[in-house]
C-alpha cells in the first residue's frame, strides 16, 4: 500500500510503500477513500504535539470501507462504510472510562499520533472506534465530520450547557466553525464569524452559509455574545473572546493545542463569565452527531487533494489558501 509518513517533527511527509497491514483482534482494516486535513495535523507534523512513534502515518478524519476483520470482531462486516476519528482506543478501567469521560482516558490512543493513521490507502482501527456515516454523504464530504465536525459539535455542547445561548461566535472559521455554524444556524442561534483580519474568502463563506455578522478577530461584535468557541490555535484570543461576551458568558477552548494565553484583567472573567476546553472527543458524541448533522443539513466545504499532495495541503491549510477543509483522497 501507499503511505505518507513523518521521518520527524518539522520535516516533509515522505511516500512510502509497505506491506498492508493485518488487523489484530477486535480490528479491522479499511481501504481509505478519503482522509480530512486536519489542523491537529498541522501540530504533529509541525512538531507542537511531540511525535509518539517513528515513521508515523498522520490522519484522522477517515472514511473507509471494512476490507478485513480481526479476530473476535461482531457487528461489521466487509464492504461496510465507516468513518474513524481521532480517538482511537482508551483503556476502559482509569476512573475517566468508568464515569463516562473516555475523552479524558489515562491511556488514550489517537489515530495520526500514536496510531498510523488515514494518510494511507489502507488503515488499522479498533472495530469499537468505528462510526456509521449518513447515506447523504459521500465520502470525501464525509471526512471532515469525523473531527472538525466532532469537536464543534463537543465545543458547542460545552458552550450551551450553562445558560442559554442565542449569539454565538466562533473565532477561527475554518473546517470546524464552518461545520458548527450550519448546526448553530439550524437550531435558531444567530453566529458571528470571526476570521484573521482581512481573510475576506472566509467571510465571505461564512456569510453564504447564514452568519449573520462576519468579521477579523481584531473586530468587536455588534452585540455581546452568549457564547464564544475558539477554534485558532490562539492564546491571546481568549481575553479578546471574553471581552466579547456577556456577563455569564461562556468561552470555550476548542483546540488541542493553543498559544500561551497571555495575562488579562480579573474584570474581564468576572461577573461569572466561563472559561473551558474541551479534550477529544468520546464515542458517544460520534454517534449523536453524525445522524444530527445529516438533519440539520450541515454539509461540508472541501477542496480535494490527491493523497502524494499531503504536503501541499498542510501548508495550503498553514497559510490560510482555502476556505473550508481539505481532504485527501487516495
Amino acid at each position: 500500500m501507499r503511505a505518507m509518513i513523518l521521518p520527524g517533527p518539522g520535516q516533509l511527509l515522505r511516500a512510502v510503500e509497505r506491506p498492508d497491514p493485518s488487523p489484530g483482534p477486535g480490528e479491522v482494516r479499511l481501504a481509505v477513500r478519503a482522509c480530512g486535513v486536519c489542523r491537529t495535523d498541522l501540530h504533529v507534523a509541525d512538531g507542537d504535539l511531540p511525535q509518539r512513534r517513528a515513521d508515523l502515518v498522520p490522519g484522522h478524519e477517515i472514511v473507509g470501507v471494512v476490507e478485513a476483520l480481526g479476530p473476535g470482531v461482531g457487528g461489521l462486516k466487509t464492504g461496510q462504510r465507516v468513518g474513524a476519528a481521532w480517538l482511537g482506543g482508551v483503556c476502559g478501567r482509569c476512573p475517566y472510562c468508568r464515569t463516562a469521560e473516555e475523552n479524558l482516558c489515562d491511556a488514550p490512543e489517537f489515530h495520526g499520533w500514536t496510531r498510523d493513521g488515514g494518510y494511507a490507502e489502507k488503515v488499522v482501527v479498533r472495530a469499537d472506534f468505528c462510526f456509521p456515516i449518513p447515506d447523504l454523504y459521500g465520502d470525501v464530504e464525509a471526512a471532515p465530520l469525523m473531527c472538525a465536525g466532532l469537536i464543534g459539535y463537543r465545543s458547542w455542547r460545552k458552550a450551551c450547557e450553562a445558560r442559554p445561548v442565542r449569539r454565538l461566535g466562533l473565532y477561527g472559521f475554518g473546517a470546524a466553525a464552518h461545520l458548527l455554524a450550519q448546526l448553530a444556524l439550524s437550531e435558531g442561534q444567530a453566529v458571528c464569524a470571526f476570521t484573521r483580519p482581512g481573510d475576506q474568502a472566509a467571510q465571505d463563506l461564512a456569510r453564504a452559509l447564514g452568519c449573520g455578522w462576519a468579521g477579523g478577530s481584531d473586530e468587536a461584535p455588534p452585540e455581546p455574545l452568549d457564547a464564544a468557541v475558539i477554534f485558532a490555535p490562539v492564546g491571546a484570543l481568549v481575553p479578546v473572546a471574553l471581552r466579547a461576551v456577556r456577563k455569564g458568558g461562556t468561552v470555550v477552548c476548542g483546540g488541542i493545542h493553543m498559544s500561551d494565553i497571555p495575562s488579562f484583567p480579573y474584570a474581564w472573567l468576572w461577573e461569572e463569565r466561563r472559561l473551558v476546553s474541551v479534550a477529544n472527543l468520546t464515542r458517544k458524541d460520534a454517534v449523536e452527531y453524525l445522524p444530527l448533522a445529516a438533519r440539520a443539513g450541515v454539509r461540508p466545504q472541501v477542496t480535494p487533494y490527491a493523497l502524494a499532495e499531503a504536503n501541499r495541503a498542510l501548508d495550503d491549510l498553514r497559510a490560510g489558501r482555502f476556505a473550508g477543509a481539505a481532504v485527501l483522497t487516495p
